[in-house]
């Protein structure tokens, strides 16, 4: 079995969530592995794992990152990594998946799903065949035990519930 290493330079791991219920606050890590064991043109017998640092969150805003840091929501220090761990992955198109797996958030550990396609292979400057990925899901922050919010005065909350988490992903084999 092929294996391919998450080439952290060149792949985001973003995430938007809603943000006084009418704009949205956008993010990303900075720190992040992950390794692909299969054939990059057919995942549907591949095996995927990624691991994020959580105190790499980045919102491009210091106190809003230190926050989500906190024990208030990752509680970075105690929970280090966020992780997912393929389970299922089955073709639903011409280079279209659906990645399902266990994603672990805190301690608590849930399966999602991710609408994921490959978007082809490439050679980089120094003779090396790389591949690409994108996908997206969404997760409710509150499974994973996100609960801090903070009501508002007109009504609604601080913070949404929904994530939705995107990658895009290029991959150099191992």
């Amino acid at each position: 079995m092929t294996k391919w290493i998450v080439d952290g330079a060149h792949t985001d791991i973003g995430f938007s969530v809603k943000h006084m219920m009418v704009s949205k606050v956008r993010g990303s890590f900075t720190e992040k592995e992950g390794v692909i064991e299969g054939n990059p043109e057919d995942l549907t017998n591949a095996k995927i794992n990624f691991k994020i640092d959580t105190a790499s969150i980045n919102t491009n805003n210091n106190d809003r990152d230190n926050h989500l840091r906190s024990a208030d929501f990752f509680d970075a220090e105690q929970y280090p990594a966020i992780t997912f761990a393929s389970t299922d992955i089955a073709k639903t198109g011409n280079n279209a998946y659906e990645i399902t797996g266990d994603m672990t958030i805190k301690d608590v550990t849930k399966k999602i799903t991710f609408d994921a396609s490959f978007e082809g292979t490439g050679t980089n400057p120094w003779g090396v065949e790389v591949v690409g990925f994108e996908a997206k899901g969404k997760i409710s922050r509150k499974e994973f035990g996100l609960t801090w919010n903070q009501a508002l005065e007109t009504g609604g909350v601080l913070v949404g519930d929904e994530i939705i988490i995107t990658i895009e992903l290029q991959a150099n084999p191992a």
